[in-house]
């Protein structure tokens, strides 16, 4: 009967967030029928003080207005828009932040049913909201990393194509439809832009801001100095894969010195929690204070925090880029 009240709590937060979800969702349904009749009764053509229907579509946050409204004023609103896109998920920063909060909300009120400790209580809801952002993270993570290794082979075959005579952005276009993903999609995404009439360095700049890669920035470059000076791109292109691949050589190199070093992280990292589970097998009793005792949550709280921190910092260190 104790868990029936949290876990009461917690359901009706979820039915609010799913019958807001529902109701943004049906007023954003709404707003085409609105429009086309607007459109068909000539709002907008006619007389100085008629509304005008707005050619460009407001980019989306959120689905719900109000929380719409307030993060289209958030600078930091759009970089995590661009964040989740870099990982290559479909998810709006509003839906993203309503997660975290559940996902925060949830432990915070349900762990003190089983440990009656405040500073548990917030832990717990700490590492709840982080995991949507680490989960973002890795995913983003992994796709630039999928980028970067077939990268070399996009800048190659760009090369054959101005070399075989075919226009830059032709070859822009063969890369969109020969290579696999994510590499495809981003040269899609600059073949687009140039072919619905954005000038070909803006196409550029912007992929090299969706793309945070240092060989993407040294493509761009090269390419927009070459679109000034002039000169031979199949050769810069070839240039510009045999160094993208020599520094690839290079960071295999680190990777297998550091090997050693990635491994003592880890050991170091799992060694504390893997040896808490190993006591509470053994000898429940030696361990029992930290879970019972006042004293002892206060000191398990804080030793999950500096486990936390000395693993970032851990990984910062053996993980050298080049």
């Amino acid at each position: 009967m104790e868990i029936a009240l949290p876990l009461l709590t917690f359901g009706i937060v979820v039915l609010v967030l799913f019958l807001v979800f529902g109701l943004a969702g049906g007023r954003r349904k709404n707003v085409i029928p609105r429009r086309l009749e607007a459109i068909e009764k000539g709002v907008g053509r006619s007389g100085s003080g008629a509304p005008q229907l707005k050619l460009l579509r407001d980019e989306v946050m959120s689905t719900v207005p109000g929380l719409n409204r307030l993060l289209l004023r958030a600078s930091w609103a759009g970089r995590l828009r661009r964040y989740t896109a870099q990982a290559g998920l479909d998810i709006l920063p509003g839906r993203l932040i309503l997660l975290t909060a559940i996902l925060g909300l949830a432990p915070y009120i349900i762990v003190p049913y089983f440990y009656p400790n405040q500073i548990v209580a917030v832990v717990a809801g700490v590492v709840g909201a982080l995991l949507p952002i680490i989960y973002v993270s890795y995913k983003r993570s992994a796709r630039l990393r999928a980028f970067e290794k077939t990268f070399p082979e996009a800048v190659d075959l760009l090369g054959r194509a101005v070399r075989a005579g075919h226009a830059f952005t032709t070859g822009l276009e063969m890369v969109a439809t020969e290579l696999p993903e994510p590499v495809a999609g981003e040269f899609k995404l600059v073949f687009d832009e140039q072919s619905f009439g954005l000038p070909l360095r803006d196409a550029l700049t912007n992929f090299a801001e969706r793309v945070p890669i240092v060989d993407v920035r040294f493509f761009v470059t090269a390419l927009l100095i070459h679109k000034e000076t002039g000169g031979n791109l199949a050769a810069i292109l070839d240039d510009l894969a045999g160094v993208i691949r020599e520094r690839f050589k290079l960071l295999r190199d680190v990777r297998v010195r550091t090997a050693q070093g990635r491994l003592t992280a880890g050991i170091l990292i799992a060694l504390p929690p893997a040896f808490i589970m190993l006591m509470r097998v053994i000898n429940p009793d030696y361990v029992s204070p930290l879970f019972t005792d006042v004293i002892g949550r206060y000191m398990l709280a804080a030793a999950i925090l500096l486990q936390l921190a000395g693993s970032f910092i851990l990984w910062r260190i053996v993980n050298i880029k080049v």
